[in-house]
């Protein structure tokens, strides 16, 4: 039997989730230490795995086919960048809440030995070449700012050092939305990987955490001309086939960190009157298949819809119940993180965590 079957046996066996497509009672899971031990595995295991990787890139010329981890010598594995980035944010989060995790020195040993200053220097390289300047825009560069967001928001002395090295790159991805949103007419309203409402979600959050006002503002105004207008989103179209994120509930979620509360209100309500009703149904998306790359975005879908309502429901009583749903969602998706497929692996454990976190009272 597999390491990985063996570990996705225990894991399942010890969630107290049970999995539910409709609106009935699931079970309200936490982000423990126990469940933190467990996930750490998922960055572990990819961060440092080369191959098999999705490049994503533009090739200048021949020069340009080069080895994943002589391009990029901090985010080579877990198959593509962003997930790289995801995975060592997933670490340093984790890390952060518990340090007395089973695995913590591995995994300062991996911080330590990729964050380092020539390491960043190499990655801001390849992002000084005018060919890459649409490289991973805007998923990649949310989650880039969200792994330094976390970096400096962590006391510890390792977390201070890393954030500072890790500071240049996060610097370019700043100018690069500071480049791109004044050009974008339109948002992106898909629920893959260039969806707005999403990149400028975890962005602004970065600018709340450095006080940088310039990109907090850009984002505000970018989002009210993209958004303000907007009335009864059809979340009934939604899941798309191969949607990890929602397009209505990520609105909503840029929406929420930017307004006012009584301007909110008012906006998500026209935008989204359903939700109101505490009766409201909203059934989870259904994977048919979690070794294809693509279906499995589902579980996804799964995971990010419920930090977008967790974060309603906590913030306005009047969602409350929201809660409710956000728990189905995590309680379908969570017992599979672990398993043998590298499909979803390389990459679900971060929003399962963001998830966790974003329920907590």
């Amino acid at each position: 039997m597999k390491l990985s079957t063996l570990l996705s046996m225990v894991f399942v066996a010890t969630l107290s989730f049970t999995s539910q497509a409709n609106n009935t009672a699931a079970t309200h899971h936490s982000l423990t230490l126990a469940e933190a031990n467990k996930l750490v595995t998922l960055p572990l295991h990819c961060v440092e795995t080369p191959y098999p990787y999705k490049t994503g890139t533009v090739l200048g010329s021949a020069a340009d086919l080069q080895e994943p981890s002589v391009v990029h010598p901090i985010f080579y594995g877990c198959f593509d960048w962003h997930s790289a980035v995801h995975g060592y944010w997933s670490m340093v989060t984790l890390l952060k809440q518990f340090p007395e995790l089973a695995q913590a020195d591995e995994v300062k040993t991996i911080l330590k030995r990729n964050l380092t200053v020539e390491k960043v220097a190499q990655e801001v390289a390849f992002f000084s070449k005018d060919i890459n300047a649409s490289f991973e825009r805007t998923y990649g560069w949310a989650w880039l700012l969200k792994l330094s967001a976390e970096l400096h928001s962590w006391p510890d002395p390792l977390g201070q050092q890393l954030a500072k090295n890790l500071q240049p790159l996060a610097d370019v991805i700043v100018s690069r939305y500071e480049n791109f949103l004044p050009r974008l007419v339109y948002p992106v309203r898909v629920g893959e990987h260039t969806n707005t409402a999403f990149g400028l979600s975890f962005a602004y959050d970065y600018a709340l955490t450095l006080q940088h006002t310039a990109l907090q503002q850009l984002i505000s105004e970018r989002a009210k001309s993209y958004y303000l207008d907007d009335a009864n989103c059809p979340i009934t179209w939604e899941p798309s086939g191969y949607d990890f994120l929602s397009p209505c509930l990520e609105e909503i979620g840029l929406m929420q960190r930017i307004l006012p509360a009584g301007q909110f209100l008012r906006w998500v309500n026209r935008f989204m009157p359903q939700l109101a009703d505490k009766n409201y149904i909203l059934a989870v998306g259904q994977v048919s298949d979690r070794s294809d790359g693509k279906l499995v975005h589902l579980d996804g879908l799964n995971f990010s819809r419920a930090w977008n309502l967790s974060v309603l429901a906590k913030q306005y009583p009047r969602y409350a119940h929201l809660q409710a749903i956000a728990d189905q969602h995590v309680a379908h998706s969570y017992p599979n993180l672990i398993g043998d497929s590298y499909e979803g692996g390389h990459w679900l454990g971060s929003f399962a965590i963001h998830a966790l976190n974003s329920a907590k009272p």
